[in-house]
Parts: structure tokens; C-alpha cells; sequence
């Protein structure tokens, strides 16, 4: 076994690599960019080593920098994790080079399923299925668009080098194939440096299953099952879960044999996954092979009771696997869901800032949480805006979803726009609890998945109210005692006034609009006067920051967040954001300018695409962005003529400014 290994990620899988090595009594170097100086990975590790910029380019992705940084600490392998270079060919072989062990399949091996096309060839000889499509070397246009009428569409393109849902795109006619392969094969090459392509036949419905796979040095593979994966936005996977809710034993059987199959095919060693899809009529066909840990690898480490990364390790340091495939099993039902910084209701747009607040569910056997930040930290434009993973198992699917749900609502983030009510949604979903999933299932459900979770706004704005009323009486009471006459009735925090009535009225901003609360004093509790009609309200902090109140009897704990005048109500998985306003303060419209376009993110200017004085039509593309490693393109909002452009491509833009002048006809 190893002394010391690298780890050339960041981020959670960082984490994760960590928790094991040091599990196993493995030293670890962690790597990091400037923008990650103060990151939970390189507090974590034993030692950590300065790449570079922020710029991945210039940071996590210098092969010289990683394999000299595995030099100077004396580490005697590198675990790349996923993302980043962790199927790159080239970094597996310069590891070799210096003598270092890459934890992770032979060069052969990832060059092999690095080409999709080429992945195609090798599992097409080796008798394992595949979807019908084209997948070879010419990358003529006109080729490509003749193979793709041959298909018969809709028709789906995908960066032959790539992963993660980058550089494809879904076709539904021959008049938008020009437009889809050239988005296709720019978001290829921005990232994989390779925009050649390949195309499948798009099946209406159907599932994504992936089986985990695992071989050492000696001809020994095997499978640990399968995971459903067929929730996913951006043909990003959102939602997974272990084993695949309705797998027949056989089906199992049928593709575990045909997922080993494609691993001996190429010689595979160390963990890998492959992917199929699978029809409507129940048919599977091969579609990828990912060399690498997956992220979506804890349910199947919960349902097995196996520790992939120590596997690795394991495998990596020429011993033999751990289990034989008659000695594994599945126990119980596992899900996982992913965390993102981003908008649901904005099209899933990424979103950025501090993570203010952030608590997560306490972690048991039944709930794990895998994350690579920490209240405080900076969601950035830099990388993934992947928050946390969060991780379920429990004996059957029913009682796992229950867990989920119970898991998901004590989860608290405040500062960044966030998914969690977004994927309470879906799991709470009538669908998805029976068991019907299907890629489409996130698109065709979209309205009510995005609908806001609270459907009591009087409740929020009460609880918001109390929380300042509290506030303020502990901090009136606290000068009290400070002063001189403490017992003095000038002194007291209830609002009493002689012979009249005393109440406060507070004001707030909530979606846009000014909502005013009165707030009475009645001695030991108020009445408030809400949108909805009057209620007694009483409340008190604990010892944890929660807010205990009562709302005309019904009591309830909800933390509420104040960071400057935003307010956070969270309640049993609801949120409410309300904005404190201040009368005597002129408020300032931020609008954007006489037909601008705004920046929806923060990003990069990839592309321009029109020119000062264009007349355009409603939906040309006119600007595309790069934000968190995917591509956004802004279009022309209605017919007219482009007066001004304010951005070049390669300029870095913040969320909001105006990217284009617009006059509409």
C-alpha cells in the first residue's frame, strides 16, 4: 500500500479521497488554485501544493505542475478524482513516466473509450449493444447532416471526447442540424480541445442505467450492480439512485455480464462505469464508458457496504479485489442528490456568492453527506457549482425516499440561489415515487417541479416579524441593563406607552412588493396584522439561533438567517426570502438600460455573434456566455436592430450588466 498519494482535484471528490486515505493511514498532498487557497480540501490534507491562477488552464489541468508537485512531497501515486483530468490520456501517461502510479485504468484503456467512436467499435466487436447512430472519423458537415436524415431524427450529437452532458445537443429536424452541430462541436473543443463528434438515434423515454464495474491487475472484474440515473437537467444527472427501481434479477444479470464484458473488452483495470440506455420497450444499449469514479458512486458503496476509493487504492497497489462477484449483494435502496448553485426557475441558469449559512442534516447510517465546502465560502464562476452531495439508504425505496425528504428539509443554505426545494419537488413527486423515470421526466414536469414550495406567505412573514421583534427587545433589554436606571419604563423593550396603544409596523420587499406588518404589544406576546388577517404571535431564540414561535397556537421551530436587510425564513423545507425596508432610505430602481440585454450569470464572452447596426429576428442567437464549464446562449428578444455591443469575446462579465443595446422593431 502506498505512504503518500496526491490528489489532483478539488472540491468534494477531494474531500472524499481524503477521508479514506487517511482512513487507511495514507498520507495526502492536496493541490489548489489561488481561488481555492482556503478551501475545506487543502485544510483537510496532510500537505498542499500551489498550482497556479484560478483558471483551471492554469491550474488544475498543468499536467507539469501536478506531476512536479508529486515529486517535491514524495508522493508515490496520484488519484485524479473525476472531472479535470481524470480520463485524460496523456496525464495517465506522464504519470507513468515520472514513476508515479496513476490510481486509475491503463493508458490503453482510457485512449480506448476516450473516443466515443472508438469506445462504439470495440463494444460493437465485443457483442455488446449499441444504439444506432454514426460514429465514425469523417467530420464533414455535409456527411454528418446525410448520417443523421440516415438515422432519421430526432437525433443526438455528442462531443465524441467528452462527458457530462458538454457538447451535445438534441436535433429534431434537418433545418436546425447546422446550428446544433456547430454548438456542439464549439462547447466539444472549449472543453475536451476536441470537437469531433458522433451521432446517435434519440430514443423518446428512455432511462440511463450505469453499471459499476471494478477489475485489478490480475484478470479479475467484476460488477457492483446498477444505479438509475435517469433524472437529469442539461443532460447533467440531478438525481440517482441504487438499485434501479423496477430492475428485474435477469435484466440485472443480462447487463451486469454485457458491462464486464465491455471492461475485458479493453483490458480494464481499477473502477470504471458503463453506461446504457434503455428503451421505452425495455432494450439496452451501450452509450459510454466513463473511466473514472463516478460522482453519483456513494449509493452504490451504501446498498454493497463497499468503499470504492479504498478499492482503488487497493487495486492501485497490485493487490487483487477485495470481493469476488458471488460474494457481493445488495442490501436496502440507496439515493443521492446533487446540490447545485443554481436557478431552477432561470432554466437551471449557475448562480454564485458566499454560502452565508449552510447546515446540513447530522449524518447517521442512514443519511451521508459528501461535500467540499463550508459556511462562508465563495461559490465561483471558476468551477463546478456543485454544493454538496447528499446521500440516503434505507431498507426498501419507499422508506429511502421518506429519508430523503426528511434529509432534504433540515438541509439550510442561504447566500446562493440553490436546487434543494427543486429536488424535494422531484422526489415528493408522484411519478418519481412509483418508480416512472425517464431522462424526459425533469422537462415534461418542469412547471410544477419549479413551483415555489411555500404555500403560506402570511406564516413567513409572521415568523420574520417576530424574529425582529426579539431581536430588537434583546438588544433594548441589553442596553437597559447597561444604563444607569435599568427598571426605568423609558428603558423597557415591549412598547408600552401611557394610555395608548403601542405597536411598531415593519416593513418588507417580497417577490417586488412592499408588504407592511403593525406589530401590537400585548404584554407577553403581539398581534400582528398580516396580509392575510391578524394573529398572536409569540416567540424566543434557543441556545441553537432557532426561533421558536407560535402562530394563534401553532408552534413551530424555524431558523430565519439575517445577513444586512435580507431576511431567510426556513421551515420544514420551505424558504422564504424577504428584504427589510427602511423608509426613510430612497430606494434606487435597478433596472437595465432602454433595450439592453442583461447578463443572466456571471461568466465569460465566448463568442459575438452580431454586429453593431444587425437587424435581427426574435431568437437569433446574439451572444454566447461560459459560466461553470457549460455554454448559455443570449438571443434577440423580439425583431429589431443591434445598436451598440458593450462586451468583446473573452472579456469577463459580471451577473447583470448589459451585454447588448437592442431596439426593437
Amino acid at each position: 500500500m502506498f505512504d503518500k498519494i496526491l490528489i489532483a482535484n478539488r472540491g468534494e471528490i477531494a474531500c472524499r479521497i481524503i477521508h479514506t486515505a487517511r482512513r487507511m493511514g495514507v498520507s495526502t498532498v492536496a493541490v489548489y488554485s489561488e481561488a481555492d487557497a482556503s478551501a475545506r480540501h487543502v485544510a483537510l490534507a496532510d500537505e498542499a501544493v500551489l498550482l497556479g491562477p484560478a483558471s483551471a488552464a492554469e491550474s488544475y489541468l498543468r499536467v507539469d505542475r501536478l506531476v512536479d508537485a508529486a515529486r517535491r512531497t514524495g508522493a508515490q501515486a496520484i488519484h485524479p478524482g473525476y472531472g479535470f483530468l481524470s480520463e485524460n490520456a496523456e496525464f495517465a501517461r506522464a504519470c507513468k513516466d515520472a514513476g508515479l502510479v496513476f490510481i486509475g485504468p491503463p493508458v490503453s484503456a482510457i485512449q480506448a473509450m476516450g473516443s466515443k467512436s472508438e469506445a462504439k467499435r470495440i463494444m460493437e466487436a465485443a457483442g455488446v449493444p449499441l444504439v444506432p447512430g454514426y460514429h465514425g472519423e469523417d467530420q464533414d458537415a455535409g456527411l454528418l447532416a446525410q448520417q443523421a436524415d440516415a438515422i432519421g431524427y430526432p437525433v443526438l450529437i455528442k462531443a465524441s471526447a467528452g462527458g457530462g452532458g458538454k457538447g451535445m445537443r438534441v436535433v429534431n429536424s434537418a433545418g436546425e442540424f447546422a446550428t446544433g452541430l456547430a454548438a456542439a462541436k464549439r462547447e466539444a473543443m472549449a472543453s475536451f480541445a476536441d470537437d469531433r463528434v458522433l451521432i446517435e438515434k434519440y430514443l423518446l423515454q428512455p432511462r440511463h442505467i450505469e453499471i459499476q464495474v471494478f477489475a485489478d491487475g490480475q484478470g479479475n472484474c467484476v460488477h457492483l450492480f446498477e444505479r438509475d440515473c435517469s433524472l437529469q437537467r442539461r443532460h447533467q444527472k440531478v438525481v440517482e439512485e441504487a438499485p434501479g427501481p423496477g430492475m428485474e434479477p435477469a435484466r440485472r444479470e443480462q447487463m451486469g455480464k454485457a458491462a464486464v464484458a465491455a471492461a475485458q473488452a479493453i483490458g480494464y483495470t481499477g473502477a470504471g462505469t458503463v453506461e446504457f440506455i434503455v428503451s421505452a420497450d425495455d432494450e439496452f444499449y451501450f452509450m459510454e464508458m466513463n473511466t473514472r469514479l463516478q460522482v453519483e458512486h456513494p449509493v452504490t458503496e451504501c446498498i454493497t457496504g463497499q468503499d470504492l476509493v479504498q478499492w482503488q487504492l487497493q487495486v492501485a497497489s497490485g493487490e487483487l479485489l477485495p470481493l469476488a462477484q458471488d460474494a457481493l449483494g445488495i442490501n436496502g435502496h440507496s439515493i443521492e442528490v446533487r446540490i447545485y448553485a443554481e436557478d431552477p426557475e432561470r432554466d437551471f441558469l449557475p448562480a454564485t456568492g458566499a454560502l452565508k449559512h449552510l447546515r446540513f442534516p447530522r449524518e447517521s447510517k442512514h443519511v451521508r453527506v459528501d461535500s467540499g465546502v463550508r459556511e462562508g465560502d465563495v461559490i465561483s464562476v471558476h468551477y463546478d457549482p456543485m454544493i454538496a452531495k447528499l446521500i440516503v439508504w434505507d431498507h426498501d425505496r419507499d422508506a429511502a425516499i421518506r429519508r430523503m425528504l426528511q434529509a432534504l428539509s433540515e438541509t439550510e443554505i442561504v447566500g446562493v440561489t440553490t436546487n434543494v426545494d427543486f429536488l424535494f419537488s422531484v422526489i415528493a413527486h408522484p411519478g418519481f415515487r412509483k418508480g416512472k423515470v425517464d431522462t424526459g421526466f425533469i422537462d415534461r414536469h418542469r412547471s410544477e417541479l419549479t413551483t415555489s414550495l411555500n404555500t403560506d406567505p402570511d406564516r413567513g412573514l409572521g415568523l420574520a416579524s417576530l424574529f425582529l421583534l426579539v431581536q430588537r427587545k434583546r438588544l433594548t433589554t441589553s442596553q437597559a441593563m447597561a444604563s444607569e436606571d435599568p427598571w426605568s419604563p423609558w428603558q423597557r423593550g415591549d412598547g408600552w406607552r401611557m394610555n395608548d396603544d403601542s405597536y411598531t409596523v415593519l416593513e418588507f420587499e417580497i417577490g417586488g412588493e412592499r408588504v407592511a406588518v403593525k406589530a401590537h404589544y400585548r404584554g407577553e406576546h403581539y398581534l400582528l396584522d398580516l396580509p392575510g388577517g391578524s394573529v398572536r404571535g409569540e416567540a424566543r431564540l434557543n441556545r441553537d439561533g432557532m426561533l421558536v414561535a407560535s402562530l394563534d397556537g401553532l408552534r413551530v421551530r424555524a431558523r430565519v438567517v439575517q445577513h444586512d436587510k435580507e431576511l431567510v425564513v426556513l421551515l420544514d423545507g420551505e424558504r422564504q426570502a424577504l428584504l427589510m425596508h427602511d423608509p426613510l432610505e430612497a430606494g434606487l430602481e435597478d433596472e437595465a438600460g432602454p433595450g439592453s440585454l442583461r447578463s443572466p450569470m456571471p461568466g465569460k464572452v465566448l463568442d459575438v455573434l452580431v454586429s453593431e447596426g444587425d437587424k435581427v429576428q426574435r431568437g437569433t442567437p446574439m451572444i454566447i456566455l461560459e459560466a461553470m464549464k457549460m455554454e448559455h446562449t443570449i438571443v434577440a428578444p423580439a425583431d429589431g436592430t443591434v445598436t451598440r455591443i458593450n462586451y468583446a469575446a473573452g472579456d469577463l462579465i459580471d451577473e447583470g450588466v448589459d451585454l447588448v443595446e437592442f431596439e426593437a422593431d
